[in-house]
């Protein structure tokens, strides 16, 4: 069966950039901006705030999990920190582990938290369809990919970098469709959470090549057109033609990117009559002419057999 989610988050492919180790003690609170990056946490030991974009934010615990699809101000602090105490400044103790707080005696706090980065142009639309924040409280499966995680980052094995991506793919998946979020109202993994609009997204997946119609999805989901309509604009944020369209093209850059492709083969995998059809319509979603993409993001030439529109 088709797993939109999986796709999603395969095509994000992200890549592992930053991690640390940190333990505390005492009173502290670090912010920082962090640009929409991706963010992670895990609290191993204690308990500490954490806060976006000067929100009241949320007390975690051991066990829980926080991922943050795109990071901007991100605060974490200690429960008991007075208002308008200075940033802490972390400490570095060797081998990837930094403390912060009091730097004498015993430790109540000990977290992984880390950034990785998405290698897809798509990846602000994609991440659009996740939830800011993610909320997971009470999944050892998510706490051993943590612990995987950070030793791999810290051995030069062989195919370091290899494992790295594979078991951030993993922790992806495993953290959305783990899922209690707070405050989810909309966005991808929400519309996979309700059955009639998780069938109509797994139907366009599993058939992009499909001159896929409302009144088509509609019946997919069971639903009046109407209803079918109006519910997936409100919880994906989009209309259902316009998921497609961009979903399509998505897979379309994504094997511009890494095949030595067509474009009429690319143009009749997403689900496009002609090469010539497609080559009108990839330029107004992404810039430009689809040969050009592949040339620049491939490093090929213009010319090339293989991003020819004509070739077969």
């Amino acid at each position: 069966m088709t797993d939109p989610l999986a796709e999603v988050v395969m095509l994000l492919r992200p890549a592992t950039r930053f991690y640390k180790h940190v333990v505390g003690a005492g009173s502290w609170q670090v912010e920082r901006s962090d640009a929409g990056e991706p963010f992670y946490c895990a609290v191993i030991e204690g308990t500490c705030r954490l806060a976006l974009d000067g929100s009241e934010g949320i007390v975690l615990q051991a066990g829980d999990f926080v991922l943050v699809p795109a990071a901007h101000g991100v605060a974490t602090s200690s429960l008991d920190v007075p208002d308008g105490a200075a940033n802490s400044v972390p400490v570095a103790l060797g081998g990837g582990m930094f403390r912060i707080g009091e730097q004498r005696g015993p430790t109540d706090l000990r977290m992984l938290i880390g950034h990785c980065s998405f290698d897809s142009p798509d990846s602000a639309l994609l991440v659009s369809l996740m939830p800011q924040l993610i909320h997971v409280r009470g999944q050892s499966r998510l706490q051993t990919l943590v612990q995987l995680l950070a030793d791999e980052s810290r051995e030069e094995r062989p195919a370091r970098e290899v494992v790295l991506a594979r078991l951030l793919e993993v922790l992806f998946i495993e953290a959305l469709r783990s899922i209690s979020a707070t405050g989810v109202a909309r966005g991808l993994v929400q519309a996979l959470s309700e059955p009639r609009l998780a069938a109509a997204i797994r139907a366009m997946h599993a058939r992009p090549t499909h001159p896929w119609t409302v009144n088509e999805l509609a019946k997919e989901a069971a639903l009046s057109r109407s209803a079918f309509f109006e519910r997936f604009n409100r919880v994906l944020g989009m209309p259902p033609m316009e998921y497609l369209l961009v979903w399509r093209m998505a897979v379309a850059k994504d094997l511009l990117r890494r095949e030595e492709i067509s474009i009429a083969a690319v143009a009749e995998r997403v689900g496009y009559s002609s090469a010539s059809t497609f080559s009108v319509a990839f330029p107004r979603h992404v810039g430009c002419p689809p040969a050009r993409y592949a040339a620049e993001n491939r490093g090929g030439a213009e010319d090339s057999e293989f991003i020819s529109p004509s070739a077969a």
